[in-house]
């Protein structure tokens, strides 16, 4: 069992010892304002050191301007990696509070200061952290310290609060068509975005656009958001449903309006009709998610020049109205940022549906595929095993991490702007740990492979006939979610479907799968995707 090192005792130094002294200082934000800045602290530092016997100095001081919130701080990091280097025997601050306002982080800065044999003084605050009272002294100092930081949170919560009563901005990303005064906290109509406020309510009122459609329409005219990208059919929702274009404020769940608001910039009958279009067309996309999808390959088609999913779009001639399947960035942006095919819907989802039951018809050329597979992926087993292992570790990391932040955040320990980012910087490593994982179990089972006989594709065949023949949308939209696992387009001459075994997938608690390619050719539409089946077969 490893010995817990016992923090040195500072009035256990005799004339034969001297004790190494280092500073940790710490302001919140700027000096200006500070009733203890830097310079101030480090004065009274060196002073006392000066004045205790046997102690000197130990370097320059470890310093931070930054919130006590945290132990996330560059110059305590330092310093505390200095302790355990044995660089000093004493860590000294002003106050305590200027080490930690949590109780949680100041516990957790003195057990690493502990186990380093460091022990710890307050130049204001007379106690020894080597023994059981000094410490429960200290916590006790840092419940206040936590006391006062959450106290001074309230305060400025209130104090926004009346500042967006009484139409101040209080703080974050400005709407399209203002900027800040910085006299007065309001806002100010800019001269070359304003005038484009009405514009975009008439067009989407009046003219009845679509957001995508205004987007395309705004990028055209040569117009751009506040951070010089183009217009998106998202960002034109985000002008469409603000209510600081009517005066109002946004502030912790309610938009304010004072006695004298901010100028506005659209008439508020013009603004409700706008909602009321935005509620009737679906737009919104809370709605939209619960929205079924005609498209049966919705999800499933991604463009291989951008990397984005095809949307299902349509467009109504004289008579008839006609579907396609439309690249996203093709959609929202036009074809300066993509310029991918445009795919009709019907014959995409005929063409697709063929080749699905023609790759499942032959035998041979799956076997062919399965055992190459197996053959190929049965050669490195160790190595995927090892960097399985190493990417469950990673991915218990993360997610722990995760929940620390998480923790943190719900005890008032981590504001949401320090805790938000790191959560979400956790959340997409875990996300793409998991794929990797999803990736390597894979090839794992993929190297045990069978397969399956005439028999079992001439059952699962007439398995996925049935509901193609018989079943409503909704059916046969279920069942291709389940069998194909994408759609890759290059062109309208190159398109590459890859569809999973779901009989060989239920015998070895996978999904491996099958990728077949079928041509798209002019003028006459979607070439039969049997004749381009040949050879084409392989493990995905």
């Amino acid at each position: 069992m490893a010995r817990r090192t016992r923090a040195v005792r500072p009035q256990d130094q005799t004339t034969e010892r001297t004790l190494r002294v280092a500073m940790y200082i710490r302001i919140s934000t700027d000096e200006e304002h500070q009733p203890f800045s830097l310079e101030a602290q480090e004065t009274k530092l060196r002073a006392y050191i000066a004045s205790q016997p046997g102690w000197e100095l130990a370097g320059t001081p470890y310093r931070d301007e930054a919130s006590g919130a945290t132990t996330e701080r560059p110059g305590l990091q330092r310093a505390l990696t200095a302790a355990q280097a044995k660089r000093f025997d004493v860590l000294l601050v002003y106050r305590v509070d200027r080490l930690s306002r949590s109780l949680r982080g100041l516990v957790d800065i003195l057990d690493q200061l502990d186990e380093s044999g460091t022990a710890f003084r307050s130049a204001t605050e007379p106690f020894d952290t080597s023994t059981p009272v000094g410490r429960m002294l200290v916590q006790m100092l840092g419940v206040f310290a936590q006391f006062e930081r959450e106290t001074i949170i309230d305060r400025v919560i209130n104090g926004m609060e009346r500042k967006a009563a009484r139409g101040q901005w209080c703080g974050g990303y400005r709407p399209y068509g203002y900027e800040l005064d910085s006299a007065t906290s309001m806002l100010t109509p800019v001269d070359r975005e304003a005038p484009l406020i009405p514009v975009i309510f008439d067009l989407y009122v009046n003219a009845r656009m679509g957001t995508r459609a205004l987007a395309k329409e705004l990028n055209e005219r040569g117009h751009r958001t506040k951070n010089g990208k183009c217009w998106s059919g998202a960002s034109v929702m985000v002008v469409l449903r603000n209510r600081s274009y009517l005066g109002e404020v946004y502030f912790r769940g309610t938009w304010h309006r004072a006695d004298d608001p901010h100028p506005t910039l659209i008439h508020p009958e013009i603004f409700e009709q706008a909602q009321q279009i935005i509620a009737s067309r679906g737009d919104d996309y809370s709605r939209r998610a619960s929205n079924s999808s005609a498209y049966l390959l919705a999800g499933r088609v991604t463009c291989n020049r951008c990397g984005k999913r095809y949307v299902g779009t349509s467009a109504t001639g004289n008579k008839y109205r006609y579907r396609y399947y439309t690249c996203f960035s093709l959609g929202r942006y036009g074809k300066g940022r993509c310029a991918a095919d445009r795919l009709p819907a019907e014959q995409l989802e005929q063409a697709v549906l063929e080749a699905l039951l023609d790759t499942y018809a032959d035998a041979d050329m799956i076997a062919q595929a399965v055992a190459a597979t197996a053959e190929r992926r049965a050669d490195g087993q160790q190595h995927v095993k090892d960097e399985l292992d190493a990417v469950n570790k990673e991915l218990a990391a993360a997610e722990a991490g995760i929940d620390r932040y998480l923790t943190a955040f719900e005890s008032g320990d981590l504001t949401h702007a320090i805790c938000g980012p790191r959560v979400q910087a956790l959340g997409e490593k875990a996300a793409q740990l998991r794929g990797r994982r999803r990736d390597l179990e894979e090839t794992l089972t993929l190297a045990d492979l069978t397969a399956p006989g005439e028999e079992d594709l001439a059952v699962l065949r007439a398995g996925i006939r049935e509901p193609i023949d018989t079943g409503t949308p909704a059916v046969v939209k279920s069942l291709l979610e389940t069998l194909i696992h994408e759609i890759r387009v290059e062109s309208r001459n190159s398109i590459v479907p890859v569809f999973r075994l779901p009989e060989l997938a239920r015998s070895v608690g996978q999904e491996p799968s099958f990728r077949a390619t079928l041509g798209l050719v002019p003028p006459a539409g979607l070439e039969p995707a049997a004749k381009r089946l040949e050879g084409a077969c392989s493990i995905h």
